[in-house]
């Protein structure tokens, strides 16, 4: 049985489609998807209705992201937040046109039932973002850092590899989890089109929302599968590249 950790999918159900082709998936893999399911491209409401789906045949966790949260708020309320509109929520609000008040309210379900972080047996920790808590997500006071921070990445590109985990000055943070799986910071804003890794992080989310690909990573061989780029599969949209 692999365990398969999936970036940002942002709406682009041909990507996961292919994606998950490219994996070869078995119904013995496991899939744990770090968040933003939709947002970005055209098919976001198409994509929830494929995860959904999706766990009839695979075990699958799905974390919460920034833009989940907007789209849950939404699907709740019918209040539109102004600066979700204006990263992606006017297409995602678009894709639900044709969808039944029954279908949204499975949705919503769907997005609340989502937890805000997954800690598995071999003490990984997937998130969508980050923490800020030296004590760990299990002690954190601002629940919005599991979906908005990015100071937890930003440490780990900055630290001397040299710096051993049990030193005095290797961070607190870093020491709770034996590896963390993030997205939320695409790797295409630091040149990379890849997922990268930085001390015991892995960034998974490769600017599939805007120029990039969507990708996973098997976490125990860290083989790594890439869809095409977006604007390849969807060549007459410019997802969030505007």
């Amino acid at each position: 049985m692999r365990t398969i950790a999936i970036g940002d999918i942002h709406g682009g159900l041909k990507s996961l489609i292919q994606l998950l082709k490219r994996v070869k998936l078995d119904s013995n893999d496991k899939l744990i998807f770090v968040g933003d399911y939709v947002d970005g491209w055209s098919e976001s409401a198409q994509v929830i209705h494929f995860l959904i789906e999706l766990v009839k045949t695979n075990d699958c966790i799905f974390i919460k992201g920034n833009h989940d949260i907007w789209c849950e708020q939404w699907l709740a309320s019918g209040i539109i937040n102004d600066i979700w509109y204006m990263h992606g929520g006017k297409e995602t609000i678009e894709s639900y046109s044709g969808f039944s008040k029954e279908q949204k309210s499975k949705h919503l379900d769907f997005f609340e039932a989502m937890p805000l972080y997954h800690i598995d047996s071999e003490k990984r920790l997937f998130i969508h973002a980050g923490f800020t808590s030296m004590h760990g997500v299990e002690r954190e006071y601002d629940k919005v850092a599991f979906y908005f921070d990015r100071t937890l990445w930003e440490m780990a590109l900055t630290m001397d590899k040299r710096i051993e985990k049990d030193s005095k000055i290797y961070p607190n943070r870093l020491k709770h989890y034996s590896e963390i799986y993030i997205g939320h910071t695409p790797t295409i804003n630091f040149g990379e089109n890849q997922p990268m890794n930085a001390v015991n992080v892995w960034n998974i989310d490769t600017g599939a929302a805007f120029t990039g690909k969507l990708s996973a990573i098997d976490i125990e061989t860290k083989e790594i599968f890439q869809s095409d780029t977006l604007k390849e599969l969807y060549p007459d949209e410019k997802g969030r590249n505007k």
